[in-house]
């Protein structure tokens, strides 16, 4: 089977209800980027923090997934798709997507204050101010804050390298590193593009633009791909 790489962004959750990641004015669900996304504010203020991202994940755990999320399920048919999200929240698996790769962490999960490389699933919305990890530091949210490295970059271009077909959904293509993965996809790899507003891109080759929403424009191009 062709290997298919999907790239999502805050567009795909939106539908699901979920708020995009940062609004015009600037500020995320009425807060400050600086003050609940980055390891200073950690640093300045946990309990903030922490209460943003159980917030957060409340709301994750309410949503439910969307058409596009369950469209792109059904490639797995035909297609080795791999999906790369810039999103935190878990709707690709929930609706059965069996491989994704997280770019920014995922907020149904935690992670040590110390080592990122130990976290832990999460009963429920809440992690406690007196959680600890094995080494006995306090949990937050698995997130990659500003300012701190996205450790899953190098796999995901090394995913992007080897796609045969490639997919943009949703994304302003307007954070990075997660913005430069589409430099990695060969030149001769078809590449469909869906998004109401399309991103500026400079992506040479097979280019197909679906000027829709996720929930409209994904279950269209899989049905292309599905013949």
């Amino acid at each position: 089977m062709k290997n298919l790489v999907v790239l999502t962004g805050a567009g795909i959750s939106a539908e699901s209800g979920l708020k995009t990641f940062r609004d015009s004015d600037g500020l995320w669900e009425g807060y400050n980027i600086e003050d609940v996304a980055t390891p200073e504010a950690w640093q300045r203020n946990p309990a903030l923090v922490q209460q943003f991202y159980n917030e957060r994940r409340k709301s994750v755990l309410e949503a439910k997934p969307n058409a596009a999320h369950y469209a792109l399920v059904k490639l797995e048919e035909q297609y080795n798709v791999t999906i790369i999200t810039q999103n935190i929240d878990d709707l690709h698996e929930r609706a059965g997507s069996t491989n994704v790769v997280h770019l920014h962490g995922v907020i149904t999960r935690s992670q040590s204050s110390i080592n990122p490389e130990l976290t832990y699933p999460i009963s429920g919305w809440e992690i406690g101010m007196d959680e600890v990890c094995e080494l006995g530091s306090p949990l937050r949210a698995h997130v990659v804050w500003f300012g701190e490295a996205v450790p899953m970059i190098e796999t995901a271009a090394k995913i992007c390298m080897k796609a045969e077909v490639f997919m943009l959904v949703g994304s302003s293509l307007a954070v990075y590193p997660a913005a430069g993965l589409i430099n990695y996809v060969r030149r001769e790899v078809p590449k469909y593009i869906i998004d109401p507003k399309i991103p500026e891109v400079n992506m040479r080759g097979e280019l197909t633009l679906v000027r829709e929403k996720a929930t409209i424009g994904v279950p269209e191009v899989v049905r292309q791909l599905l013949g």
